[in-house]
């Protein structure tokens, strides 16, 4: 290379044409008639005056300035020793001092990290994509890398360099698609993005993929952050889950949304981790704002606890740039919102839930992602997340894109994403959103709007089997762990392993026996005995998959109204039915979740914009009504016969499904047979005096839990704390025992020795 470059290749440097600016940029030692120079070259737009700085000496060096006020170089004597320098830049009347970027080539991903992450197999690289803090060569600074195979050229944007793009130029690696630059002198918390110039050299601004955290919405930068710093406090937690089985224990999920489970008053000033009044990412409204994620720990924390749940989940919380969207149409996958906090203000949270023996469940989206420009949309100039066929890859009537699963770096993005949570946030779980919309070629398509796979069929190959990896990267690296699947169709083996051909969740929303039991609790009374089928059906397939019964968010907008909306009765009569809906949910097999607000018989629905309305606990019915839940928690978590064999048809037996009045009864066995229930849900509004039923045992049958409890707002009517069974046989049972079952209710009882009478 001649020591002057001509003036084309100074044009091509100034706007940017060069995929590797490093050949021309920065130190080069050239041949000058058998004598070895050094040459510097620089790019700073808009500079006044440009000099290099012997670091050791302080002597300087002026810059030529070869291309108006952007190209710079120095050439040093033949012989001389290039310096460790810096470049003193005067602009605008200010001088800076900096360091040159093009000194540092050592890339950091290796050619293992290449080679796995166009493999689809790198599912930590998230370390190596995005901005890391790193030390070069002695000097601080920070290291970008991209992934955008198809761009003209790549840089990097902040104001530490004017949001110029010409400035901090990044370089290709080979033909590997990552482009990278390692910026010296920038710190924690310095905000980027990244300018992409397509192949007709039109310009897109990005948020970084791969960015652990971004500016507090509308702003769209990426924040340069350290998710090392933070030291956890969660050992023995992370140690007992590792080994323990979550099918056999108890799970009952407090589902919320962080925005709005309640407000703060905007007068109160929100404390940042080291103590200074921190107001950059509040939101406010109605002078009141989010709370922090701290501010949650010590507000939520202690309410799930008095509840008795065992896991909080979380509506999604990586970024997204509209609160409507409740979080599912996420542009930052790994960035936790800022809307409540920092990074390791999350990390405090969960910490916190851990320390608490709460476990924490993310919503996470796979699915599809949102149009914004600064986005995966179009990242590159082409379609690159995305299928650019549309009947592949977009959802028309949400408005979003859909992921290109047949992309080895795609499906890399998506799993290492999936990854990263567990590990840089402890997380215990992720609830999978709409998979049923990842399986289906023709989900919410009509006919010619999509395509066949490659065997004439609608099932989505590349999807399957992304998810099929996802589950066993997640159960390899995270025993103990869950992956629960939203899917919302029949499709067979959900949560089977993937060894046997299934998808390898271990949990599987089973929205049918929510649908059938919000139908059968709408209808007038008079009418469910035409409809028994509503309650029995879900036994017929409920061993075919790994269930989870959840009332979820979704059956609380958009005009559906509360749980307490959809019951039908006056108002005594929608909290007994209420009570008895839980209390069927709990003593049904499979593990249970539970939307905020529906623990307290909220009326309004959901809004993502508002509080719950927290001023109905001081009303009675209310305030019992989440005494219930807190009752059901407790017996749930305490009695094996309700959660460690969920998964097994040997822990559940009728006694009887064929009362189309309104009851039906039936065994919840543990693993250990010998350990039963008893549950006998009265559907009816009507008072069943002297009702019989088969029992296993001749014992005293204590009763555990009775939903009608004045206690719990009920009639009070009962069973005395218990009956004993009578010696002859009914419902195909050796024994039988007569009990009273209130109206609207739920009664569950143990067999156990007659209570001791006190001395008289």
């Amino acid at each position: 290379m001649p020591a002057t470059l001509s003036s084309e290749q100074i044009e091509h440097l100034v706007y940017n044409q060069y995929a590797s600016p490093f050949d021309y940029l920065g130190p080069h030692k050239l041949d000058d008639n058998g004598l070895s120079r050094w040459v510097v070259r620089a790019i700073f737009p808009n500079a006044e005056t440009v000099e290099l700085i012997d670091r050791s000496t302080q002597t300087t060096y002026p810059m030529q300035s070869e291309h108006l006020d952007s190209y710079f170089e120095h050439q040093f004597a033949p012989g001389q020793n290039l310096p460790d320098y810096q470049f003193k830049v005067k602009r605008a009347g200010k001088i800076e001092t900096l360091f040159d970027p093009y000194r540092y080539r050592t890339p950091r991903l290796s050619e293992l990290d290449i080679y796995l992450f166009r493999e689809g197999n790198h599912h930590r690289v998230y370390e190596k994509l995005g901005a890391h803090p790193a030390e070069v060569e002695g000097v601080a600074g920070v290291n970008f890398a991209v992934w955008a195979p198809n761009a003209r050229n790549v840089s990097v944007l902040g104001d530490f360099n004017q949001w110029d793009g010409r400035q901090h130029q990044m370089q290709m690696l080979g033909n590997s698609g990552v482009w990278q630059l390692f910026i010296p002198g920038l710190a924690l918390g310095t905000v980027y993005k990244f300018e992409l110039k397509n192949q007709a050299g039109h310009i897109l601004e990005k948020s970084d993929p791969y960015g652990f955290r971004q500016e507090p919405r509308p702003k769209t930068g990426s924040i340069v952050t350290n998710l090392n710093d933070y030291t956890w406090s969660d050992e023995d937690w992370m140690k007992h889950r590792q080994t323990s089985d979550p099918l056999k224990q108890p799970i009952s999920v407090y589902e919320m949304h962080l925005g709005s489970w309640m407000h703060q008053s905007a007068d109160v000033p929100l404390e940042a981790n080291d103590g200074s009044t921190e107001l950059a990412s509040i939101d406010y409204k109605d002078n009141t704002r989010f709370l922090s994620y701290r501010e949650l720990a010590d507000k939520l924390i202690p309410y799930v606890k008095e509840l008795d749940f065992t896991h909080i989940e979380l509506l999604p919380v990586a970024e997204h740039p509209f609160d409507g969207s409740w979080g599912y149409q996420a542009i930052g996958h790994y960035a936790a919102t800022s809307r409540y906090g920092s990074p390791q203000d999350l990390m405090y949270f969960i910490d916190r839930c851990h320390q608490n023996n709460i476990g924490v469940i993310v919503d996470w989206v796979p699915g599809h992602f949102p149009k914004d420009g600064h986005g995966l949309a179009h990242f590159d100039g082409t379609h690159l997340y995305e299928h650019e066929d549309p009947r592949k890859g977009e959802h028309k009537g949400w408005g979003t894109l859909i992921f290109n699963y047949s992309r080895n770096e795609v499906r890399n993005y998506l799993i290492a994403n999936a990854v990263f949570w567990f590990d840089k946030y402890h997380i215990d779980g992720i609830r999978v959103d709409a998979v049923a919309s990842m399986l289906y070629m023709d989900y919410d398509r009509e006919d010619g709007e999509w395509v066949a796979n490659d065997y004439g069929g609608r099932e989505n190959i590349e999807a399957i089997d992304f998810l099929k990896n996802l589950n066993y990267v997640i159960f390899d690296y995270f025993p103990g762990t869950l992956s629960i699947a939203e899917e919302s169709t029949a499709w067979p083996m959900v949560t089977w392993p993937t060894h046997v051909g299934g998808l390898g969740f271990n949990l599987k929303w089973n929205m049918g026996w929510m649908h059938d039991m919000l139908d059968y609790f709408s209808m007038d009374p008079w009418f469910r005995q035409f409809n028994q089928n509503l309650v029995t059906f879900s036994i017929m397939y409920v061993y075919s998959e790994n269930y989870m019964l959840a009332l979820s968010h979704d059956e609380i907008v958009h005009g559906k109204s509360n749980i307490i909306g959809k019951v039908t009765g006056d108002e005594w009569g929608k909290f007994a039915s209420m009570r008895c809906l839980y209390g069927f949910m709990y003593a049904h097999p499979g593990k249970k979740t539970l939307f905020m607000s529906m623990e307290f018989g909220q009326w309004n629905e959901w809004n993502v914009w508002d509080d719950l309305s927290w001023e109905l606990l001081q009303f009675e019915p209310h305030a019992k009504l989440k005494d219930y839940i807190a009752a059901l928690n407790q017996l749930y978590k305490q009695e094996p016969a309700l959660h460690d064999n969920d998964f097994d048809p040997s822990g559940f037996q009728w006694i009887d499904c064929n009362d189309t009045s309104g009851v039906v009864s039936f065994i919840r066995r543990a693993k250990d047979s010998s350990n039963y229930l008893v549950a006998v849900c009265n559907f009816s509004p009507e008072i069943r005096r002297n009702y019989r039923i088969g029992v296993p045992e001749h014992r005293f049958y204590r009763e555990l839990l009775n939903s009608d409890a004045i206690e719990f707002w009920g009639s009070g009517e009962g069973n005395l704390g218990g009956k004993h069974s009578d010696g002859w046989a009914y419902h195909e049972q050796p024994y039988s025992i007569e009990l009273c079952l209130p109206p609207l209710s739920m009664t569950l009882l143990k067999p156990g020795d007659l209570p001791q009478l006190a001395d008289a």
